[in-house]
């Protein structure tokens, strides 16, 4: 059965960058899945990128037995399923990171628990 709209409804994104306190950023940790997907964190857009790696990542992260594992001179990065090569030293948005983006990161010889996704 069809349906006719009587009124024009406006389309309101309530997703928008003002609506938030800081740019989201979602953040996946390939193959550890004890986190079903990526997290979503507000992070301003002068945050070093080398804060996050360093300060930030292990607030979320750091339940799961790898990561004190992790050798981050190793780990690849990805940026919207692209290669990405962050600059530790620079901000987020110098980065190019901006609302809503994701980014993904795979650290080599870590597969899981216990090697659970060899």
């Amino acid at each position: 059965m069809s349906l006719t709209t009587l009124t024009d409804y406006p389309v309101v994104a309530k997703d928008v960058r003002d609506n938030f306190p800081a740019p989201l950023i979602y953040i996946g940790w390939d193959d550890h899945l004890m986190f079903c997907a990526p997290v979503c964190l507000p992070l301003p857009a002068e945050t070093p990128f080398g804060a996050l790696q360093a300060e930030i990542l292990g607030g979320v992260y750091g339940a799961h037995p790898d990561f004190a594992k992790i050798d981050w001179n190793t780990v690849t990065w990805l940026k919207s399923g692209q290669p990405f090569s962050p600059n530790q030293a620079l901000s987020l948005a110098e980065n190019g990171l901006g609302h809503k983006d994701v980014i993904r990161f795979k650290t080599p010889g870590l597969k899981g628990i216990g090697g659970s996704r060899a």
